[in-house]
Formats: C-alpha cells, structure tokens, sequence
C-alpha cells in the first residue's frame, strides 16, 4: 500500500484567525485532509519572539486557533493537532540548523524583512524572531511534510527551508527530502482599510468568529474607491476590497449578480452601501456554520485540550526518530 503524503502547517497563537487565514491556508487545509496525512501545529514559541513579555495571551490563544482549525470543517479524527513548545526536539534541531544558515540570509528573506518594518523594531531586533525561519525550517523537517500549505507571503520560507535541507543532506547525507508550498487561490488578502495584508496587528481584520452584527459593521466602515465620492461617479473594481472578498466568498450561483454589480459599480449605477450589504450577507452566510461549530467546542474547552495533549504525543514520536536519524547522520550517536 502506498504511503500517504504528510502536510504540515501552522498558526501562531496571538489572536483568533479571520478571513485572510481563511483563503490563505485554512481552505487548503480542509481539502487537503482526506488526501494527506495532516499536522497543525501551534506555534506558540514563534509567537513569543515578538510576544515575550505577554506569555499569557500566547496561551489563552492556543485554545482560540485550535477552535478556529475545528470550526472550518477541520476533521480530529483525521487531522493531529500539537503544541510546538511540547516538543522539545523541535529546538535542538533549530540550533543545529543554525549552523547552516548565515546572518546575512535571514536578513534578505523578503517576509522577515517585511514584518521587521510592520513591528518597527529598527536596530532592536531580538535575535529570536530574525532566527524564526530556521525553527520554521526545524517544525517542518522534523516530520518530513510533504507539503506545507501557506499564504503566499510565506513562500520565502518554504524556500528557505529547502535550502536548509539540500544544506544538510550534502553535508550528512540524505536525511530530509525538501517539501513543497502549496498557496491560496488568493494570493493575499487585503485589509478592510485597502492595506495589503489583512492582520491582527493592523486591525482590519474580519474574524472567523465575529457575530453577525460585528462582520455587518466592518463591512460597512470598509474602504473602498477614494476617488468616489458620489455612486453616480464610476468606481474602480480593480483593487477594491468590496470586490475582492465578493470574488473570494462568493458561490458559484452569486456570479450573476456580483458581475451586475462591478458593471454597474464601473458606470456609478449602484452606490457602496448596496453593495456593503450583499457583501455583508454573503460573509455571514459563509461564517454561519463556522461559528456554530465553534460554539459546540467553545462549551466543551476539555475536549479541544484532549485532542491537543494526544495530537502532541504522536507528533512528539515523530520528532524522536527524526532527531535519531539527524544525530546519526552528523555523528552525535554517542550512547548507542
């Protein structure tokens, strides 16, 4: 019998996840986890790099994310959900791999680089966090993944990762084989306030778990065309968040409609609020079921701790004959 593929994918544990985790990676994981044996691990460690001095939210939000992945359709059953600082594995093998990797390396890969600037840190940058795709190398190697399904701002790292392991193996021999990205039909999704990322951080985010009321108001307040300031002015499509989410959670039967709409929108024959409020409905159509599976495991905390504490045991097995592997190749088998 052929070997199922593994995948591996994570989520850092500071805040609950919104719509562009959605489209970036929690789709794929959905459908690719009848088709692949599947991991998701909560990165709390990364999360702490730039989060050190507030362990507290990083803990409480390992639950939140956990409940999020259950609530997109994310099966237990089939899917194993760990914790990375439970495996402490994973860290003896980052510093391993740091040999590999030099300074001037993690300072050219373009989403350091960019979140260094989002978070200002400017010459105080804490040597964690510039090191964080080598642990992100580190949580992908020790189980093998096949395949890691990421936004496409992440594929830095998925290249930096396989640098690391064609590093390795030409060094100890073959131990890894280097796993591949697979990316969001959306490549990024915008902000409510048009920036280009949607983000925790930035505050235009639309959560997973907002009450209908709350998704109905941010869609209101949204940004859209600027250079529209009446609906009988013609509007720009291209660019504008309204169309953009139209076009990412609309169904295949909402087309007709949402091209009337960007025709319309283009000769100022509809005006934002219009369209606000079918995008609102058909956001909240989206999430109605995702926030109902998650009310189920918000009243049964126990059973998201459970899946986790086991999910973790296995992925810890995992590590354990990675890191016999790894030590035998770079000659560190000392205690046979």
């Amino acid at each position: 019998m052929k070997k199922q593929k593994r995948i591996l994918t994570s989520d850092r544990p500071t805040g609950k996840l919104h719509l562009g985790h959605y489209v970036g990676s929690l789709k794929n994981r959905v459908e690719l986890q009848n088709e692949y044996e599947t991991f998701i691990m909560s990165a709390d460690v990364q999360a702490l790099t730039d989060n050190f001095d507030n362990p507290q939210k990083v803990r409480d939000n390992v639950l939140e994310v956990t409940m999020d992945n259950l609530a997109v359709g994310l099966d237990p059953n089939k899917v194993t959900f760990f914790i990375q600082s439970q495996i402490p594995e994973i860290a003896e093998l980052t510093v391993y791999f740091m040999n590999l990797v030099t300074l001037a390396r993690l300072q050219r890969n373009p989403t350091v680089k960019d979140e260094m600037q989002q978070k200002g840190f400017g010459n105080e940058i804490p040597v964690g966090f510039l090191s964080y795709p080598i642990s992100q190398a580190a949580d992908i190697l020790f189980l093998k993944a096949d395949l890691v399904p990421v936004g496409n701002d992440q594929s830095p790292m998925i290249e930096q990762t396989r640098e690391i392991a064609r590093r390795f193996n030409s060094l100890y021999g073959h131990v890894f084989d280097e796993p591949e990205g697979k990316f969001g039909e959306v490549a990024r999704l915008v902000g409510t306030d048009g920036q280009a990322k949607m983000s925790k951080s930035l505050n235009n985010a639309i959560f997973l778990a907002d009450p209908k009321d709350v998704v109905e108001q941010k869609v209101m307040n949204m940004y859209t065309d600027p250079s529209r300031l009446h609906f009988t002015d013609p509007g720009n499509v291209e660019g504008n968040p309204l169309f953009i989410y139209l076009d990412a959670f609309g169904s295949k039967e909402d087309q007709v409609q949402i091209n009337d709409y960007k025709e319309r929108y283009q000769k100022g024959k509809v005006g934002d609020i219009e369209v606000k409020q079918y995008l609102a409905n058909i956001l909240n159509r989206f999430l109605n079921p995702i926030r109902k599976r998650r009310a189920i495991y918000e009243q049964q905390p126990e059973v998201v701790g459970k899946i986790l504490k086991e999910g973790t045991k296995k992925a810890r097995m995992e590590a354990k004959k990675t890191l016999l592997e790894v030590k035998k190749a770079m000659k560190l088998d000392y205690f046979k």
